[in-house]
């Protein structure tokens, strides 16, 4: 479990615990919350300091602003934590650099802080010394349950634990433990569906992908340039034409390999992404005029028939733009498909695919729904992320 102490592994009492959560929720158009998956998800960590009369202080991120903007403000966040612990009074801190410091010194056990939006401060980004310390100094010891953000070399990932005693929290453990097992010690067949937009950022993923997984099915934006590297004309599609001739590499790489790349037969093209009208079309004879945005029915059931008979099953990132409900059929027969095989390991994650089937049924029956996207990817490739890294000092 990459070396580091969790928190249920040491006594942790009556001390100020600064933990680094994930409360990056999806917010509606008038900011009120779509999905707190994410802070549910947080929950049995806080519950469990909690329960030993610690006085916690939350540090999160929501959204990527620029400048301190109350569109971006924890203020639903604080609000959604307050319905799921009653008993504790939540206060949230508008500006932990300037407040009164009595507000850290005067905290009691049953009054949870949480400071506003980590992204207000340009040091977050730019990692900052002096913000760690000013961090690190308002608790004796620093937990990090964010396991989304661990990819990150932010400030409040990596430096409150250079100043005091680190560890890591209940949903990280469980977070490293399934990640691990899915690809330190897969059951046979291994199946991974990649999607998302570019090749450029994922091509170390793909490597090693290609040497765990017995077919690696790629989908999104992301087959395009495969597609293209094959000769085939995409017509207007989104393809990072700058990374073709890598996706080409990548194909020649996998004959040799023991991985068995899947790439669309057919698709559903339109306009644009919010047409209505579609039309599905074999690969190779998408129009000049035309998108691809969402996988066709052949493609889909070749698909079907491998996740069918897959032992563990990886999956990040949708297939189509699911955002219009006409191209997320391929999304949610992928989705099903998972869930009707109960013989398999299902590992599950990333933002756009969380949003994808976060109200869906038979969530229960995914082994394990991974909070991060970025950071699942990353620490399938590397075995290991800067958050973690920094726990271990």
């Amino acid at each position: 479990m990459n070396n580091i102490r969790y928190i249920d592994e040491v006594t942790i009492k009556n001390q100020a615990v600064l933990v680094r959560v994930d409360f990056d929720v999806s917010l509606n158009p008038d900011y009120s919350i779509a999905d707190d998956f994410r802070i549910r998800q947080n929950l049995p960590t806080l519950k469990y300091l909690l329960k030993n009369n610690n006085r916690l202080i939350c540090v999160a991120k929501l959204n990527r602003p620029k400048v301190r903007d109350p569109q971006h403000s924890l203020k639903p966040v604080v609000k959604r934590l307050q319905e799921y612990l009653p008993d504790r009074k939540i206060t949230l801190v508008d500006d932990f650099m300037t407040c009164s410091p009595e507000i850290f010194k005067n905290q009691k056990p049953e009054e949870i802080l949480v400071l506003e939006n980590i992204r207000f401060y340009p040091q977050e980004k730019d990692y900052s010394t002096m913000f760690a310390k000013k961090l690190a100094g308002l608790a004796e010891v620093f937990v990090n349950d964010g396991f989304a953000v661990c990819h990150r070399t932010d400030t409040s990932v990596i430096g409150p634990p250079k100043f005091i005693p680190g560890y890591g929290g209940l949903l990280l453990k469980d977070e490293i433990k399934a990640i691990s097992q899915a690809i330190d010690s897969p059951k046979k067949p291994v199946v991974a569906i990649i999607g998302g937009a570019k090749v450029s950022t994922k091509i170390g993923l793909v490597n090693k992908l290609m040497k765990i997984a017995d077919y690696l099915i790629i989908g999104g934006g992301l087959a395009n340039t495969f597609v293209c590297a094959q000769g085939l004309n995409i017509g207007a599609s989104f393809c990072e034409y700058e990374s073709v001739q890598i996706a080409r590499k990548l194909l020649a790489q996998a004959k040799g390999s023991r991985a068995f790349i899947v790439l669309p037969v057919d698709a559903v093209i339109a306009s644009k992404k919010d047409d209505k009208e579609t039309q599905v079309v074999k690969i190779k004879d998408i129009p000049k005029e035309r998108s691809i945005f969402d996988i066709g029915p052949e493609t889909m059931a070749e698909i079907g028939g491998i996740i069918a008979k897959a032992k563990t099953i990886i999956w990040n990132g949708p297939v189509g733009y699911f955002e219009n409900p006409v191209f997320r059929q391929g999304t949610d027969f992928i989705y099903y498909s998972i869930t009707q095989n109960r013989q398999a390991t299902s590992l599950v994650g990333g933002g756009d695919t969380l949003s994808a089937i976060s109200k869906k049924e038979y969530l229960d029956k995914i082994t394990h729904i991974s909070t991060g996207g970025g950071a699942m990817l990353e620490y399938i490739e590397k075995g290991t992320l800067p958050g973690i890294e920094a726990l271990k000092q």
